[in-house]
C-alpha cells in the first residue's frame, strides 16, 4: 500500500500487460471532476444518512448550523477553519496495486465512510463531544465519501462475484478468480 497526496498516474506499459493477461478495465469516470459530478446524488443520500445516524446518538437541528427564525447566524471559529484547511491540504488516500478479492476491495472502500458515519458519532456522543462543529464535519465527510460510494456501486454492477481486482494508478481492473488461478 502507498500513502499518497495526489491522484496517481497510470502506467501505460502496465495497462498493456494487464490487458494481455486477461484483466478487464472497469468503466469508470475518466477524471476526478467527472467522478464528483456523477456522485452528486450519492452526496445527497450520504448526507441524509449521516443526519439520520447523528440523530440516533444526539439531536440535530437547523439551529445547530446557525439557522434560526430570525435568520442565519454564523460564528466563525478560526481553529476549525485552519483544521479543515489542514485536512484538505494534508489529506491523503490509500491505494494498492495488489490483487484483492471483490468483497475485500469493497470492504476497504466503504470502511472510512462507515467508521466516520457510525463509530465516531457513537463514541463522541458517549463522551459528550458531539458538538455542532463535529456534526457538520461528519456530514461534510459523508458527502466527500460519495466518490467511494460511486466506486462501490460501479464494482457491484460490473465485477462478477468471485473476481479479483487490481489498480493501475486511478484505473481499476478485474479478472475472474478462476481465470486468475489459471493465469
Amino acid at each position: 500500500m502507498k500513502l499518497l497526496y495526489k491522484l496517481p498516474k497510470s502506467n501505460p506499459n502496465l495497462h498493456l500487460d494487464l490487458i494481455k493477461n486477461g484483466w478487464i478495465p472497469m468503466k469508470e469516470p475518466k477524471n476526478l471532476i467527472s467522478a464528483i459530478l456523477l456522485s452528486i446524488p450519492l452526496m445527497i443520500v450520504a448526507s441524509m444518512i449521516s443526519i439520520g445516524v447523528i440523530n440516533i446518538f444526539s439531536s440535530i437541528s437547523w439551529r445547530d448550523f446557525g439557522f434560526t427564525s430570525g435568520g442565519i447566524s454564523i460564528n466563525i471559529n478560526l481553529s476549525v477553519i485552519l483544521g479543515i484547511v489542514g485536512l484538505t491540504l494534508f489529506g491523503a488516500f490509500v491505494m494498492t496495486e495488489e490483487k484483492i478479492s471483490k468483497p475485500r476491495y469493497m470492504f476497504i472502500t466503504i470502511a472510512p465512510f462507515t467508521i466516520i458515519l457510525v463509530i465516531f458519532p457513537l463514541i463522541l456522543s458517549i463522551c459528550g463531544l458531539l458538538t455542532a462543529t463535529i456534526k457538520f464535519l461528519i456530514i461534510l465527510n459523508s458527502m466527500g465519501s460519495s466518490v467511494d460510494l460511486l466506486n462501490v456501486l460501479l464494482i457491484m454492477k460490473q465485477v462478477p462475484k468471485n473476481a479479483t481486482l487490481t489498480s493501475n494508478g486511478a484505473n481499476t481492473y478485474w479478472k475472474n478468480a478462476q481465470a486468475e488461478q489459471e493465469g
